[in-house]
């Protein structure tokens, strides 16, 4: 999946270092903190209605832990054995209140992962890790919350005989059927409703044309009903949290035209925690979603919320806690490539100013008197010390250093708080004051967090993110397909027929002479355009090429794993293509075939094939030049001197070896595109169990068969 969105993305580019809350350090070992007894279910269902009663300190605090990307393999054991010694030891030392796993449990490739399709031995594999994870955890099972990825659905409908999530994965051992599961946790005075839900295509077509998350109309209105379920308790405050697999950006509109965003909007959530893009584009992908300034909203209604992608399991062994600490969220990404952390921080206030909500979500004056951390270790503490930093100097400068004590009744963990005078530290920049906790355990090791902007005044500060996590975070890729797909079609279009109508009642010639002559951009393309008419073979295969991908399917391939063949076209994967109401599936999911392939093979192809027949139309005319030196001239200059002739002799080899250099190259382009295209053709038949020769002839064999006609026309000057 990775490599074909970054295929995508960097064609539509073309056409178009820390994680974000904070990191722990630590050695190796682990163990339990905690026992799991500081919790009450009020009811007996662990889905949704679940209520989740906090007993014990800390007083209104609590914690969850989010998974992401496990992608458990039968080709790569090792991802199933690190979970099972890290994952389930570091669970019973953070003592969570709830964990989520947003889906891609599974892996579902080949070794040479180029075929999709769902293995059993892999979800029996992970059935088996999950039991042994919760048991080592001390956590009750109900605490688990595990959805599907686009993964667990390869070749796998929702209900058909490949869905092996409904028989393995835990809510299908809880019997949480729906694909919607909510539950709340009560703390002190704050209720925190988490709704999760499962978006991914119900069809369950094959990699890599399943990648969206496509929610359906009926699935959006059990989410803004399970959201909308404790909006009138009047006593205390509910903050929303939700849960997916699929980022924002990658998740297609209903039919409806409504979006997640609408939903989440609508009803004031807070987060949107979601997985599935890894680290592939970053460690930043985080994204604040707000209404437009002009709609208008009810009292005390949030209009914007947060999405945080979770980086994955499966290469960058990572691990999210999520805490909420009297209402004010915070969270830590934890890297464990390294190994096991014995000591595991996450400060909760003052909030890191890069990732609060807006000011207008105030924050209760009182809250400011102390500076309040949670610390998670295997081994007691010796002292635990905040410090501030001043980074107006130019240098840290450090500007308060206190140690912090622990807070009264720790049965289900250990917060510590200090006071300070947060008066002293209103500025604002919201980046200027820089937060570190510092906890050393009887070992005398220190594990330190990283420095944490922080705003007195809750001001948010700007989250450095590079080009690829702005691109695939900040546009919605469904809404981008159509525009990329006409975009090129117009401008192939009518680069390739405006000239020719033109030309057609023109009566002048453009050659390379009249290029030279009245030089830019008009004259170029009309140049290149009249030498591609001089092969008519060549311009027309290239127009019935790109008309042929408009009208008829591109390949037959199996979409689904039953045996039977489905015609893939630039609007999906026709599941009912002969009826008269064509029915598709894995749109905008095509879109990683579709625009690659238009953008890296076919765009690059015409342009090649153009500046060749401009290369042999140059090649030309300097012959002709150079060849029609009166002979009149050359022998009243030049009569009896042989070093004369020697030398125009010279020149004109000079010029012809420059000229053929040039196609030297452009055929060292031509050997490269249709690399890059075998290698595509490769990866879509085993993908779609397809016979290139027999199943998408025209699409596999065009390209190669229209350049190899093309060099060999222009490879003779006359």
């Amino acid at each position: 999946m990775r490599f074909f969105l970054s295929f995508c993305l960097t064609a539509a580019v073309l056409a178009l270092a820390s994680p974000g809350g904070g990191v722990a350090g630590g050695g190796g070992g682990g163990g339990a903190a905690f026992v799991n007894e500081s919790e009450i279910y009020t009811n007996n269902n662990s889905g949704n209605g679940a209520v989740i009663e906090l007993q014990g300190g800390p007083e209104d605090v609590a914690w969850i832990v989010q998974l992401s990307d496990l992608h458990f393999s039968a080709h790569h054991p090792e991802r199933a054995v690190d979970f099972k010694d890290i994952v389930g030891p570091t669970l019973a030392m953070v003592n969570p209140s709830l964990v989520f796993i947003t889906g891609d449990l599974t892996d579902a490739k080949s070794k040479d992962l180029l075929t999709t399709k769902q293995d059993e031995a892999e979800w029996a594999e992970y059935q088996k890790v999950m039991g042994d994870v919760i048991k080592r955890s001390g956590l009750k099972i109900n605490n688990f919350f595990d959805l599907r990825g686009n993964h667990d659905t390869y070749g796998a409908s929702i209900g058909g005989a490949f869905d092996f999530y409904s028989k393995y994965s835990i809510n299908a051992q809880l019997r949480r059927t729906g694909l919607v599961n909510s539950v709340r946790v009560q703390t002190g005075t704050h209720s925190i409703l988490f709704v999760g839900f499962d978006s991914t295509m119900s069809s369950g077509l094959r990699g890599p044309t399943n990648l969206f998350g496509h929610p359906t109309d009926q699935l959006l209105t059990e989410i803004n009903s399970e959201l909308s379920q404790w909006n009138t308790q009047p006593t205390k405050s509910v903050l929303k949290i939700s849960f997916g697999h699929f980022p924002l950006s990658l998740s297609a509109p209903a039919y409806s035209g409504r979006t997640l965003k609408d939903v989440f909007l609508d009803q004031s959530v807070s987060i949107y925690l979601c997985g599935h893009l890894h680290r592939t584009f970053g460690t930043n992908l985080k994204w604040v979603h707000e209404r437009p300034k002009h709609f208008s909203m009810k009292a005390n209604e949030v209009h914007e919320f947060w999405e945080w992608e979770l980086g994955d399991w499966k290469k960058s062994r990572t691990m999210r806690i999520l805490a909420i600490d009297r209402g004010c969220i915070s969270f830590i990404d934890v890297d464990f490539r390294l190994g096991m952390k014995e000591t595991i921080i996450l400060p909760t206030f003052p909030l890191d100013s890069r990732f609060i909500l807006d000011k207008s979500q105030s924050v209760d004056p009182t809250f400011y008197s102390y500076i309040r951390a949670l610390v998670f270790s295997s081994l007691p503490m010796v002292s635990v010390v905040a410090r501030i930093y001043d980074s107006r100097p130019g240098n840290l400068m450090l500007a308060f250093e206190s140690p912090m004590k622990k807070i009264g009744n720790a049965s289900r963990g250990d917060l510590y708080s200090c006071p300070w005078n947060f008066k002293a530290f209103e500025d604002p920049s919201p980046e200027r004051f820089l937060l570190q906790i510092e906890a050393v355990d009887i070992r005398v090791r220190s594990s330190l967090t990283e420095l944490r902007p922080f705003s007195v005044g809750g001001r948010r500060a700007m989250l450095s993110q590079n080009w690829k996590e702005f691109i695939v975070m900040g546009y919605q890729w469904d809404a981008l397909y159509y525009p990329l797909l006409w975009s090129f079609y117009m401008f192939i279009l009518s680069t390739l027929l405006i000239p020719k109508a033109i030309l057609s009642f023109s009566r002048k010639q453009y050659t390379y002479k009249n290029f030279n002559t009245n030089r830019g951009l008009a004259s170029y393309v009309t140049w290149i355009t009249m030498e591609l008419y001089s092969i008519p073979r060549v311009w027309c295969c290239i127009i019935a090429y790109l008309f042929y991908f408009i009208l008829c399917p591109w390949l037959c391939g199996q979409g689904l794993v039953d045996g039977k063949k489905l015609y893939m076209t630039y609007r999906g994967w026709a599941l009912k293509f002969n009826s008269k109401e064509q029915q598709f599936e894995g749109f905008p999911d095509i879109m990683v075939i579709v625009i690659p392939h238009l953008y890296v093979v076919v765009l690059p192809t015409v342009f090649v094939i153009g500046a060749l027949v401009a290369e042999t139309g140059i090649h030309r005319d300097n012959i002709r030049v150079l060849s029609s030196k009166k002979e009149d001239d050359y022998d009243a200059k030049n009569k009896g001197s042989n070093s004369f002739t020697h030398g125009r002799n010279y020149s004109l080899k000079l010029v012809l070896f420059r000229v053929r250099w040039i196609r030297k190259v452009l055929l060292v382009f031509c050997l490269t595109i249709c690399c890059i295209h075998f290698l595509s053709c490769l990866a879509l038949s085993k993908a779609y169990e397809m016979n290139p020769f027999v199943h998408f002839p025209i699409y596999s064999m065009s390209i190669p068969l229209l350049m190899v006609y093309a060099i060999y026309r222009t490879g003779s000057t006359f």
